[in-house]
């Protein structure tokens, strides 16, 4: 086999969603397994929505997910140029080879004539398809037209009664009827070649040797297949991936905001926890194994093990694998995600120094079990930075009301004092001692105490809420709460 060689292709008239990123993922672990080039390539043929801003924006997302490539718009490389805009020469040679062969065609059958066409099939039962109303104009026929000010589109000559094989590494073989597919176009009336033809071009010259592309490309495939045959080279082979199908199993929409990977990355979701849910949409390890790095996975992927069906895009599962890398993660780190969410709720301002810096890393140490995504962290550390709690409901507020409470609260007070320093290990151990002192259960210590100091039934160890909230916190919140108490 010749050295392998993949592309990701996006089109940048906007972010990078999540089948995007999925694709290139699998695109980049087979390069990186079998030791190949991964090539990003941008389709921005579409002059009217593609933009740099969204090209530099998809780059910088892939770049964030720890997807590089070897050849591309920015690293530039020896089958380039990159973009399609900047190729639109080399379309036009190649355009102009199949017109003089014959294998094409200008076509001028306008917008209206087309969706009459259209229309008279579906009401027959047949599938829409341009039936060659201009495969027979003679040179004659073409001046008049063009004469006449109409601007041509170029369609590939579909030989008649052809059977096309594709032999799909995911799918097996599928074959498709030339009949079925009519005569399509390849160049726009603009001169801007339509994606199948640019993209055949575009691998066979930069040498793509594996198109690993989504499944609602399969029907291109007999199309660009057609194009290989007809410019005499040798096709690629073709693995098409499965659809992502949201939750409630319908596929996946690209205008829902949540779906672009900006959205999850301002979330606050880690780029290995969005990697490893990616690699796992449409491909199965051996065994039962969920959690993998980037390496792991390179090491584990093959096309074999990906599915023929649609994958189920499972939020629950996303927020837990985010779950365990917030975990596994640093507290320096969760902090640096954490401090944009945390300016947002007006709980910091600016660059925080060394000292603040160090208590905000005890916060965010204290919630990290408990949050899925880094975005969710205002809403658990409220509570250190008000300047007084109230409980969250009559529920908690019926906590304080116990009869045990004013001589729980003396007790604790006396002894954080008794601390020489304040540590979550020391508190810890300090309240064991006092709930054994009194003679109550842990409940009936620890829960008025929570509350008092935080508003809430639950949340992070009280022994850390204690250490963090230093001595002359935790005397006002126990004052402030026997005072409520009356």
């Amino acid at each position: 086999m010749n050295k392998v060689r993949v592309r990701f292709a996006p089109s940048p008239t906007g972010p990078l969603h999540i089948g995007g990123a999925r694709t290139a993922l699998f695109n980049w672990l087979f390069a990186k397994k079998n030791g190949g080039t991964f090539v990003l390539r941008s389709e921005d043929t579409d002059r009217e929505r593609s933009s740099r801003e969204a090209e530099e924006a998809i780059m910088r997302d892939l770049a964030w997910l720890g997807i590089t490539w070897d050849e591309g718009v920015d690293v530039g490389g020896p089958r380039g140029p990159y973009r399609q805009s900047e190729r639109l020469d080399t379309y036009a040679r190649f355009t102009k080879r199949l017109l003089e062969d014959g294998l094409a065609y200008q076509c001028f059958c306008s917008e209206e004539e087309l969706a009459q066409q259209r229309r008279e099939m579906l009401a027959h039962g047949e599938t829409p398809r341009y039936l060659g109303r201009c495969r027979s104009l003679t040179p004659e026929d073409r001046e008049r037209l063009l004469a006449e000010g109409r601007k041509p589109v170029v369609r590939f000559r579909v030989p008649g009664g052809k059977k096309i094989v594709v032999n799909d590494l995911v799918h097996g073989q599928v074959v498709f009827a030339s009949e079925e597919i009519g005569d399509f176009i390849i160049v726009k009336s603009d001169g801007v070649p339509t994606y199948n033809f640019a993209a055949v071009i575009d691998d066979h010259l930069m040498g793509i040797t594996h198109v690993i592309r989504g499944e609602e490309h399969l029907s291109n495939t007999p199309r660009q297949i057609l194009l290989y045959q007809a410019l005499g080279w040798r096709e690629p082979q073709f693995a098409h991936i499965p659809l992502i199908l949201d939750e409630d199993r319908t596929k996946m929409s690209k205008r829902k905001g949540d779906v672009a990977v900006e959205e999850y990355r301002r979330r606050g979701y880690l780029p290995e926890a969005i990697v490893n849910f990616l690699a796992l949409l449409g491909w199965s390890p051996e065994g039962e194994e969920e959690i993998f790095s980037l390496d792991e996975l390179v090491e584990r992927f093959s096309l074999e093990r990906v599915s023929r069906s649609p994958a189920v895009f499972n939020t629950g599962k996303l927020k837990w694998l985010n779950a365990h890398y917030i975990k596994a993660s640093s507290n320096e780190r969760l902090l640096d995600l954490a401090l944009p969410h945390l300016r947002a709720a007006g709980y910091v301002k600016g660059n925080p120094g060394p000292e603040e810096r160090a208590w905000l890393l005890k916060v965010v140490s204290s919630v990290k079990e408990s949050l899925t995504e880094v975005g969710e962290i205002a809403g658990h550390v409220d509570f250190y930075f008000a300047g007084e709690v109230k409980p969250e409901d009559a529920k908690t507020r019926q906590i304080l009301q116990e009869e045990q409470v004013p001589a729980v609260f003396a007790a604790a007070e006396e002894h954080i004092d008794a601390l020489p320093e304040l540590t979550p290990e020391a508190v810890r151990a300090e309240l064991r001692r006092l709930t054994k002192e009194l003679g109550l259960t842990g409940r009936k210590v620890y829960m008025p105490l929570r509350v008092a100091l935080t508003g809430r039934a639950h949340g992070p160890e009280l022994y850390q809420v204690i250490a963090i909230l230093g001595r002359q916190k935790v005397k006002e919140r126990l004052a402030a709460a026997l005072a409520g108490r009356a």
